[in-house]
């Protein structure tokens, strides 16, 4: 774990989010298990196990009883939807707030976004 990269339970819950939203971790498959996690990452299992509590309060993950945690039924949309969000309130509106401060209108961005996808 990073430790410049926030809280390590936090850290726990960004990678089981990541795994879903790429698609490794499906839907209704089972998460790994606190256990799991905390021998992995050479973590306390208690501190593995807020991170994955943290996303079932979320509604990512669900627990059956005596069996593990699993991923929720509309999880990866959901993630999908709030990461576009924040994606939106860190990148696009400052983006937006700079280019009009330097005459920059939409399309012209567009266009600056095209280029640079061409030139990759």
């Amino acid at each position: 774990m990073n430790e410049d990269a926030g809280p390590i339970f936090r850290q726990v819950a960004t990678e089981i989010e990541n795994a879903i939203v790429d698609g490794s971790l499906a839907e209704e498959s089972q998460a790994p298990s606190s256990n799991e996690l905390a021998a992995f990452h050479r973590i306390n299992p208690a501190t593995a196990a807020k991170g994955l509590n943290q996303l079932v309060a979320d509604g990512v993950l669900y627990k059956r009883r005596g069996v593990g945690m699993f991923v929720a039924t509309g999880a990866r949309e959901q993630l999908l939807k709030r990461r576009r969000s924040e994606f939106a309130d860190q990148y696009v509106r400052p983006l937006m707030t700079e280019a009009q401060k330097l005459g920059i209108s939409a399309g012209d961005l567009a266009a600056m976004i095209d280029d640079w996808e061409t030139q990759r």
